[in-house]
């Protein structure tokens, strides 16, 4: 069932494509220190190796360049609430572009310098409100920015988990901008007022049909972490597992909330 129609939380659009930048250069900087061992461990994303994982954010980056050199679509095809959703068809295309990429930049360091000076570029003089014909759809460049703090953060987890001792930090407003789509997404694929998610201290969301509380603590309500929510969201961990671990707070008969993860896979 497609996720309902719900309108999505506005951005600083200033703020977001701070973040974005500052994001992309933590990584890049994490990226450099890496010796060709490091570069060649395996990651939780299939196959890949952390050299394709890093090449990989260069792309996702480097898209808001491409889009911004084709021409402007004639109208919008995709809200930003749309966005997780249309993700997973384009994923064997993504796949076998990051492995060209890795291939043809042995120096992901000038990849990175490359990549970082191009949107600086690109994004000195257009409006956020400039169409860009994305893989997934047209969309405006200040909702396709926001969405690059979700490829930037989970990878900096990715990233994170693969490289023993690698601790890439997170630029606050791009967790927030990450943890607030996704829980969003969430309350657009879940509809309804039963339950109540909370993430500290970024966002916190109604879903999932049932009885509607009105005043006082609701009678099911589920906690967590942003980089744990992140995690479940995208597939990196599972419910049970959340729970069992003890990262995930769960209260109530409709604080189940496997049925509905991972909202990208």
């Amino acid at each position: 069932m497609p996720p309902a129609k719900k309108r999505a939380r506005s951005y600083d659009p200033a703020k977001i494509r701070t973040a974005v930048s500052a994001q992309f250069g933590n990584v890049r900087q994490a990226v450099r220190t890496l010796g060709p061992e490091q570069l060649a461990c395996p990651t939780r994303l299939g196959d890949w190796t952390v050299r394709e994982l890093a090449a990989h954010v260069t792309l996702a980056v480097e898209s808001v360049s491409r889009n911004l050199d084709r021409e402007e679509p004639a109208k919008a095809e995709l809200a930003l609430l749309d966005w997780p959703f249309a993700t997973a068809a384009r994923a064997a295309g993504i796949a076998d572009d990051t492995r060209r990429l890795a291939e043809a930049h042995p120096d992901l360091d000038a990849l990175y310098a490359d990549t970082g000076e191009r949107l600086t570029k690109k994004l000195a003089d257009a409006p956020g409100t400039r169409l860009l014909a994305t893989r997934t759809g047209a969309m405006t460049l200040a909702d396709y920015l926001v969405t690059r703090t979700v490829e930037l953060v989970v990878h900096t987890d990715d990233l994170n988990a693969a490289v023993p001792g690698l601790d890439i930090p997170y630029d606050r407003q791009a967790l927030a901008a990450c943890t607030r789509l996704l829980a969003d997404a969430l309350a657009a694929k879940a509809p309804g007022g039963s339950t109540e998610v909370r993430v500290p201290p970024f966002a916190v969301v109604q879903c999932v049909e049932g009885p509607r509380h009105t005043r006082g603590t609701p009678p099911n309500v589920v906690e967590t972490d942003p980089l744990t929510w992140i995690r479940l969201a995208t597939g990196r961990l599972a419910w049970a597992q959340a729970l069992q671990d003890a990262k995930v707070s769960a209260g109530g008969e409709r604080a189940d909330l496997s049925a509905y993860l991972p909202l990208m896979a």
